[in-house]
């Protein structure tokens, strides 16, 4: 089967379209035929290894010290189970699946195998193969942050990096729990976050949020990229302030110090991938509550 191989760290030169053996199913897994793909952050920073120093060390030893091990990425995938193991009850030949490899990258390739207890669902009936595998990292991650804000119906929520792919499922999911959701991002997004649900837009190339005066119930910075006392002094009185990305120890430890001494609360942390939440995007899919937004299509050999 053709697989994007990482054969180098750095520059995407290090990816190479390869011939690799073409995947079998374990007795509790399924082979899926890939249809669609996507490049999230997550494969940019194994590539380039643009990590926080705390995380460089696991990560080269996972993927290869000197340089990758063969490896394949891709976290998110769609495409139709063709092969099941003999174990496997949750899925049969031919079923339109979604979901994400986790760490085991892999989603690259034509093929792929993940175990049938895996983050991997029945595809919405309502999605193109590539609208469904954008959703799983990005919906995940998402839900586990608005989940954490517990928004209230009319509370003001501001999301900053508001037209990635955790920011633009993070407005849908705020505005389907009520909030008044404001957008932060590039001149070039902001329509795109109006068309799904946004009620204000906030260029950050023209305008800082913190400088603004104005107050919000749930600050979301989907990168953690924001200036942290800028946005503590945006929360109104217990306020949330959610933290995404690879929050690091300082972050954390001023984080854990002000929800301990005041009435506003930092969360950060990362989610963890669970089929359950898997199910609860694809029911507010199915809804009409929720779709995925794609910058750019490519064939796996530009990948």
């Amino acid at each position: 089967m053709k697989a994007i191989v990482l054969t180098k760290y750095g520059s995407p030169d290090g990816l190479q379209l390869t011939e690799v053996e073409k995947p079998t199913p374990k007795d509790n897994e399924v082979l899926i035929r890939v249809r669609a793909t996507t490049v999230t952050a997550g494969d940019v920073e194994i590539r380039t290894l643009k990590f926080p120093i705390w995380l460089m060390l696991p990560i080269r030893i996972y993927v290869g010290f000197i340089k990758p091990r063969n490896f394949i990425l891709g976290q998110e995938l769609s495409g139709d189970v063709e092969a099941v193991g003999k174990d496997v009850t949750r899925f049969k030949e031919g079923d339109p699946v979604f979901g994400t490899t986790g760490f085991r990258f892999g989603a690259h390739a034509e093929y792929a195998c993940l175990p049938e207890a895996g983050v991997l669902a029945i595809k919405p009936s309502n999605m193109t193969y590539e609208e469904a595998a954008a959703v799983p990292v990005a919906g995940i991650e998402a839900l586990h942050f608005m989940r954490k804000a517990n928004i209230h119906s009319g509370e003001k929520v501001l999301i900053v990096g508001a037209g990635g792919s955790i920011g633009t499922i993070g407005v849908q999911l705020a505005k389907y729990f009520g909030a008044e959701v404001t957008g932060v991002d590039s001149t070039g997004k902001l329509d795109m976050l109006r068309s799904i649900g946004a009620d204000h837009t906030v260029d950050y190339t023209q305008e800082d949020f913190t400088q603004s005066g104005k107050a919000y119930d749930v600050i979301f910075d989907v990168m953690g990229k924001s200036s942290f006392s800028g946005s503590m002094q945006s929360l109104k009185p217990n306020g949330r302030y959610l933290i995404g990305g690879n929050s690091g120890p300082l972050q954390t430890l001023r984080g854990r110090w002000v929800s301990m001494t005041g009435s506003k609360k930092v969360i950060v942390g990362a989610a963890s991938q669970k089929t359950e939440d898997l199910a609860v995007l694809k029911e507010l899919i199915e809804a009409g509550k929720m779709k995925s937004v794609i910058d750019r299509r490519y064939p796996l050999e530009q990948t």
